[in-house]
Parts: structure tokens; sequence; C-alpha cells
């Protein structure tokens, strides 16, 4: 090919990822070897509930979420499994992983020291935002500042002894998923970055020389909504933003530094699980928002599945979403050209805009002091901003075909069968409690103990954690405990519910409705309808019991919702103690079963089990069954987007179960 000024040879693609892990290390390197044998270029690792919450599997918390919804990796010999015949050297490795990002690091680093990999040649990404957790996603162990320390450890460990590895991926991406606006987005993300550069120069292990440095080894994991030209033009106003900041806030100079690097998980809110199909074309659609602008292109893209919203992905699903970006990649011509928007006055226009309106919101973050200290503020903001886009697909105003629009539809094939979506082996959980146990009995104690000991004493005497970490990890040391004596060092947060207290002042005739119901059932009570609603298990994502809780709190109930992370038992105790007249449950972990079950058995046992049931969740219809004969009232699905119907249908269902007691 001749080069021309707009065209030339096809520029290297961007890493090819598939956000996978399930069940046991064994079964996740099984995949992860035979992805990688189809053209897969990275890995990007999916840890299950308790290895994000630095829990063991044994523990109560970890009932029924072991394996679910990614890999569990309690010690050292679980990372080995993982990485079996992967020489992490050679690998590109990210890691969904945050509060306990710096033990999942240390278990990498010890597994490469053990493969003789020289630790400066590992390349990856440890997600590492702890911020985007209180607000979203909800794997949170520790309150914010000591938080914020082990992340300023990390990064300042990382620049020196890892200086390919990326220690923090500040991820916009759950921020959309809980209802962020493309300017909320950019301004609450760009927050988070400037919060972890000023705990990381204020901590003092990083020369000011070598600052420049820090702020070039910061990357971004965002995600890309259907809206094609608004996503686009995001990507671009990322870009000139953090430039920005760069220059104008920390000095730097270095043109490599101020690029912002970004990965991709493209949006899964918007997969619908009506007409499943569909969301083939809207995971290309996103794909494009961040390949085609040469000059805001990703540097590593992971696509979900399109049937992510009725379970847990096949193989070949994954391999569809793989094969999606390689004909993007490998077939057309689009890394042949220079940016095809440069010049544009729509894209500029639209990019000015989204720019001046994530300015403003992070000058309002800045005065309040940073992100840290602004995490309420933007909590409330992400719940409302939800809120608006849940009423406008009710209504209508939002556009969601096959949901809302174009509902009539053929029976798909794709989706048809038992096997139509992975399910993971309850019984694995039991194998993989048996096999820690093992573990724990044939290591070292005294060299545990040892390695416990430093790790608590640089807790405590705020020394760098990464190498007590690594040598823990060395010693056998398990994430639990790890987790625990970080625990007890630094204390546990339970994060903001964002849920607020004020009811519509201007309700639409369908809430009215609900209303009218509600103040009528209370009545007949004689008391407020009150609504206990939990997340039992280690499932943060709360949007859905969020959204819930502030529509019933809208409509007149009595809602108690305290967040995320409770026992079966203690949801059980506080329906009791609130005289709860209804319970609802939000499980999206794939859990439900096991953690349903166990809230049903408590409440017979408490001689509750009057009370009506609801569960809310991805729930495939054979469980559906499963959960209505251990005596769940209702289950609502994402096809039950309506909440003003599912308020009324619980009104109903209070109503009747207060005749029948009567």
């Amino acid at each position: 090919m001749t080069e021309k000024p707009y065209q030339h040879e096809a520029d290297r693609p961007w890493i090819f990822r598939t956000y996978a892990g399930h069940s046991t290390a064994a079964e996740s390197n099984a995949l992860y070897r035979k992805n990688l044998s189809k053209g897969q270029t990275g890995l990007s690792i999916a840890f299950d509930l308790p290895t994000q919450t630095a829990y063991d599997a044994d523990h109560v918390l970890s009932r029924g979420e072991v394996g679910k919804v990614g890999v569990p990796i309690g010690h050292l010999g679980d990372m080995h499994t993982l990485f079996d015949q992967i020489p992490v050297a050679e690998m590109n490795t990210s890691m969904t992983i945050n509060a306990p990002a710096a033990w999942m690091l240390a278990l990498y680093v010890a597994l490469a020291d053990e493969q003789g990999a020289d630790r400066k040649a590992l390349r990856g990404t440890t997600q590492n935002d702890i911020i985007k957790e209180y607000l979203s996603r909800g794997t949170y162990v520790f309150p914010p500042k000591p938080s914020m320390r082990l992340i300023a450890d990390m990064v300042s460990w990382c620049y020196t002894e890892t200086p390919k590895w990326n220690p923090l991926n500040v991820c916009s991406y759950h921020l959309q998923e809980a209802g962020a606006t493309p300017e909320q987005e950019l301004a609450y993300a760009l927050a988070t970055a400037c919060a972890v550069l000023d705990a990381t120069k204020d901590s003092g292990q990083v020369p000011d020389e070598d600052f420049s440095i820090v702020f070039g080894r910061i990357s971004f994991f965002v995600n890309a909504g259907v809206k094609f030209v608004t996503e686009l033009c995001k990507m671009r106003a990322f870009t000139d933003m953090w430039e920005e900041i760069g220059r104008e806030r920390y000095g730097v100079t270095d043109e490599k530094a101020l690029r912002f690097r970004y990965g991709v998980q493209v949006n899964s809110l918007g997969l619908t699980e009506q007409q499943p199909e569909n969301n083939v074309y809207r995971i290309l659609i996103e794909a494009l928002a961040v390949t085609l602008s040469k000059r805001a292109r990703c540097r590593a893209l992971q696509l979900p599945a399109w049937n992510e919203a009725m379970g847990l992905p096949r193989p070949w699903d994954q391999q569809w979403s793989l094969r999606l970006q390689q004909i993007l990649a490998y077939e057309t011509d689009l890394l042949e050209f220079e940016d095809l928007f440069d010049g544009s006055h729509v894209i500029e226009g639209k990019t000015s805009e989204l720019r001046e309106k994530a300015r403003q919101e992070l000058s309002k973050i800045d005065d309040m002091g940073g992100a840290v200290e602004a995490v309420q503020y933007m909590k409330e903001q992400l719940v409302e901003s939800q809120r608006r886009r849940v009423s406008g697909i009710e209504s209508g105003d939002h556009a969601v075909i096959g949901v809302n629009r174009y509902v009539e539809t053929e029976e798909s094939p794709l989706s048809a069968g038992e096997k139509s979506i992975q399910k993971v082996d309850p019984l694995l959980e039991a194998e993989t409690v048996s096999k820690l146990k093992a573990w724990r009995e044939k290591r070292d104690q005294k060299e545990v103990q040892t390695a416990l000991e430093n790790l608590r004493s640089a807790a405590v005497e705020d020394r760098n954690i990464m190498e007590p970490s690594i040598a823990a990890a060395k010693a056998g040391v398990t994430t639990g405990e790890w987790g625990d004596v970080l625990r007890e060092v630094f204390g546990q947060y339970r994060g903001p519910t964002g849920v607020s207290i004020v009811m519509s002042s201007d309700p639409d005739a369908a809430e009215a409705e609900v209303q009218s119901e509600v103040k009528r059932v209370s009545e007949m009570l004689g008391r407020t309808l009150t609504y206990v609603l939990g997340k039992p298990g280690l499932d943060g994502h709360s949007n859905g019991a969020e959204q819930i809780a502030t529509k019933a709190r809208a409509v007149g109930m009595d809602v108690r919702y305290d967040g995320i992370r409770f026992t079966p038992e203690e949801i059980v105790n506080q329906a009791i103690e609130n005289k709860a007249h209804v319970v609802g449950l939000s499980i999206l972990s794939g859990s439900h079963v096991d953690l349903v079950r166990d809230v049903a058995a408590k409440m017979r046992d408490k001689g509750i089990s009057h009370i009506p049931l609801v569960v809310g969740g991805i729930i495939p219809p054979e469980d559906e069954l499963v959960l209505r004969q251990v005596g769940v009232a209702r289950v609502y699905t994402p096809k039950d987007y309506k909440l003003n119907n599912i308020m009324l249908d619980v009104v109903k269902l209070v109503e009747r179960s207060a005749t029948e007691m009567a």
C-alpha cells in the first residue's frame, strides 16, 4: 500500500479480552487456554465474590457465592492452578479486583517469582478503584482512608518494581451501570484518579521528579453505551481532559505519560432479557464507539456475551463476542486510516459540551474536598440518574426495542433448551472448601503466623503493604486471613445507599394509583405498610435494590434498606424488629437458590413465614420454580421493568396476607 496522508499500513489492534472465570481455578484455567487458542490476546480475570471481598470460601458470608460470578482464589496454590501452562511473563493480565487488589497482585508476583519471571516484565492491570465500589459495585471492605492508603502503596511500589503494570484502573464502567450520565462518568472517574494521585503524592513514597512516571501508569476502564455519537465524544473528552489535568494540576510534560490509556467493557446494563438476540447489534454498535476514533481508541476491549442478561454465558457465547472483535480488527480497513472524525463540527461540538459539563461537576467535587469526601453526594446523584433512566423506560420515553417498543416476537432458537446458559455445579463449593482446608493443614503454621504478624505490623506502622503481602502469599496465607488481619487494623465499612427518603411531589398517574393503594392498605393494617429490603450474601450490585427502595418510599411505604452484605439471619432479624409486612431480597450473583432457601428457612424457624417473601434478580425460569417451592411469593427479573406494577403487586400481596391472617 502506498502511504497516504489519511491512510497507512494497519495499526496494531487493541488487546482482545473476554471477561471470564467461574467454578474453580482448574475450570477457569481450561477456559483461558481455550480462549487464548482462539485468538484472544489478553486475559481478563473475573474473581468470585468471596475473593473480591477478602473472605475464604468457608466463611458464613461465602455460602452460595463460591465460584458463581468468577473464580475463587484462596491462596498461592489456586494461583498456580489458574495459570497452569500460561507463562505470566508473556501475558497481559487484567484483574477485576478492588479492596484486596494488593493481595491479588502479591499472589501474582509470588507466582511470577516461582515461574522465574522478571517482575519488571509483568504486564497487566489491577482495577483497584475503591471509590466506584462505594458508589456502584459494592465490593469494598475497608473505610475510605485506609483503602486509599492501600492503593497509594500499590502505585508507589509498582512504578519501580513492576513498571509495566498498571496499579490502578479507574473504573467508570460501573458508574454508567449505576445510572451515570456521560458527564457524571467523566467527572467522577477523573475525580477518583485525582484522589489517588493526591494520596500517592501525600504518602511521600514517590520523588517529585518521578511523579510523571506514576501519572503515566494510571489507566481507565470505561463503559460504552448504545448512544453511539455521545459515547464516541465522551471518549474524546476523556482524552482531552486527562491531558489537561496532567499538565495543569500535576505539571506533567511527557507526551507519552499524558496519553489517556483505557480499556473497555461495553454496556451490560442495556442488555435485555426480552428478545436477547438484539443484544448482538447493541454490542457491535457499542464496540464501534470505542474503536472508530483513532485519537480516542481503546487499548483493550472486552465484550459481553449476548445472553448475559439471562445468566452465565457458555464458551460458545464468549467465542461469538471474540469473533466480533476479530472481524472488526482484521477484516475491515478500520486500522488503516487516520481519525475519521477530526474536523467534524458535530463531533467537536458534542465533545466540547461534555467537557464543559464534566468540568462543572468536577469543580463541584473539588469544592467538597475531592472524591473521598464527595462519596455521599456522588452516590445520591447516581441513584437519582438511574431513577430517571428507569422511569423513562417505564413511561416509554426511553426506547428499548423488544422491551417497551416492538415487543412482538418469535421464539429464539438461540436461547431455547436447558443448556442455553452455563450453570455452575453447586457441588463445586464443597470441593473448594475441602481443598482450602487441606491447604491450611499442609503449610508451615509458624511461617504463616510470622508472615501475618509482619503484615499486621506493616499495616499498623504505615509501611508499604506490598512486600509483606508477597511474603505472606509465599508462606501460604489465605485470602481470608490476609483480609482478616487488615479488617482488624483498619476496620470494616458500610457505604451509603444513596436512597432518598423524599416522596414524589408530582407523581404520574401510575404512581398516584400506587400511592392511593398503599394508603388504603396501610389504613387497613393500622400502620404504614412496612417493606424490609435486604441483600443477602456478598453481592454488591445494588442498583435494583436502590431503585426498588426509592420507588417504595415514593409511593408511601415505610422502607428499611441498609445496603449490602447481610447474612440471611440478619435480614430475618430486621424483618422481626421492624414488624415487616413484606420482605424483599435482591440477588444478582447467581446465588439466589442457596440464599433464598436459607432466608425462607429462618423465617419459618422464627415464626414469620406468613410474611410474603419476594425476590428480584437474574433468575432463570427453572430456578424460579425452585424458589416458589421454598415459599417465595413473587419472582421479579429484568423483564419486570415497570416499578409501579411491582409496587402494586407487592401491595396486593400484603393485603391478601393480612386478610388471611385476620
